[in-house]
């Protein structure tokens, strides 16, 4: 990374870090994956027509658990950096307190990608038996999914779908925001 985007990127973690809501919004979060573990674990057989859903529910939860607590460990140690550093000079390496702990990258990324995987395949399970049948048919006792776990499957997916849309929208206006206060940084002045 370039000098002035790793500076850059310090401010930015150091004000996320050092901001209460973001860290209480993922201690809320943090229900979310923890509720889909318990869900999954509760109905494993409630859903014969695709057994994929509950362990969906199951490993999704796990791994995102895993995720926002690993976030939220990251966070809780870069306010304890952050407190204590004394930023020195351009070439020292404890600036950037992150280098230290590169490895940490490494396994957010691995387990975005799996969840991202997951969420992707989670959509064909889910949505390739769209509204299946809720009571067990008589002549086809395996060919049903208990509703209130398809439900809350669906419910996921769709916040899911959500946040993913809301994210990338927030990432293109600040794309944007950067593009024109780069413009406006360094453009031509009519005044000259």
């Amino acid at each position: 990374m370039t000098a002035g985007l790793e500076k850059a990127f310090h401010r930015c973690l150091q004000r996320i870090a050092s901001n209460a809501y973001f860290v209480m919004g993922l201690l809320a979060f943090l229900a979310l994956p923890l509720t889909m573990t318990l869900v999954g674990a509760k109905s494993i057989d409630d859903c014969p027509i695709q057994p994929m859903i509950p362990l969906y529910l199951l490993i999704g939860g796990v791994v995102g658990s895993l995720k926002v607590s690993l976030l939220l460990y990251d966070i809780m140690h870069m306010r304890s950096l952050i407190s204590k550093s004394v930023v020195i000079g351009d070439d020292d390496a404890d600036e950037y307190p992150w280098r230290q702990n590169a490895h940490r990258y490494y396994v957010h990324v691995i387990l975005s990608v799996f969840l991202f995987v997951w969420f992707v395949l989670a959509n064909y399970w889910v949505f390739s038996v769209y509204t299946p049948n809720f009571i067990a048919p008589f002549h086809r006792p395996q060919e049903f999914c208990r509703k209130s776990l398809y439900v809350f499957a669906v419910f996921v997916l769709v916040l899911s779908h959500t946040v993913l849309v809301l994210l990338l929208c927030c990432g293109a206006w600040l794309r944007l925001c950067s593009r024109v206060s780069t413009r406006n940084d360094y453009g031509s002045d009519d005044n000259h």
